[in-house]
């Protein structure tokens, strides 16, 4: 029970931090932030399935198969934001 606690307590704090952390970076920053971003949702995707492969009990399992949903769906679009980005810098063919 313990565990499953902790892992909820850390969702909740990493959920709070990174709202404020958004809401905080101006828009013209907020594009190369989501590159790195991505390095940052990989190593959370690792930690989930770690989670996921020790947890015990349904609950567990559920919260550790949602933490890696949620950060997969974060570095696609990550990538995607990205390579708009760049495209955006390229020059057009005449």
């Amino acid at each position: 029970m313990d565990g499953i606690f902790l892992m909820v307590f850390v969702f909740v704090i990493a959920s709070l931090l990174g709202f404020e952390l958004i809401n905080k970076v101006p828009p013209t920053l907020h594009t190369p932030l989501m590159s790195g971003s991505n390095a940052i949702s990989g190593i959370t995707i690792v930690g989930a399935i770690i989670c996921a492969r020790s947890g015990e009990g349904f609950l567990a399992q559920t919260i550790a198969f949602l933490a890696i949903v949620f950060a997969m769906i974060n570095v696609v679009g990550g990538y995607v934001v990205t390579d708009r980005m760049l495209a955006s810098f390229k020059k057009k063919a005449k």
